[in-house]
């Protein structure tokens, strides 16, 4: 599992890196500076979490168990809720969508639980 959340933390990274020249570069001057900031918000975690997933691969490659893949799916599903909701949200104008974030922001928190229970428990 170390090399799947090891290039799942690249092409998160990656990702991350495109959507954040798109809101620098593309969204600048054609959304509010509001608008721009959630945007961003959504990136900066986004970055957080991808680099996260590299800690979980060297977790998963010292202390093997199911907490550790537990916390590398939570980190990729978070990343998805989390930050996409706030891309799409931004993106589409459909302010419901920030009642979602906080369901990511959630699941990021227990992935990073995990991480540490797997560390705990070493």
């Amino acid at each position: 599992m170390e090399r799947f959340f090891a290039i799942a933390g690249a092409v998160a990274a990656m990702i991350g890196v495109i959507v954040g020249a798109f809101g620098a570069h593309g969204l600048r001057g054609r959304v509010s500076p509001a608008d721009l900031e959630i945007f961003e918000t959504g990136v900066r975690y986004h970055m957080y979490h991808a680099l996260g997933l590299f800690a979980v691969a060297w977790a998963a490659s010292r202390w093997p168990s199911e907490a550790t893949t537990l916390a590398g799916w939570l980190l990729i599903v978070g990343i998805v809720i989390f930050s996409g909701s706030l891309y799409t949200l931004v993106l589409t104008g459909q302010r419901w969508l920030g009642a979602v974030t906080p369901i990511g922001g959630v699941v990021l928190i227990v992935g990073w639980a995990a991480l540490a229970w797997t560390v705990l428990r070493s």
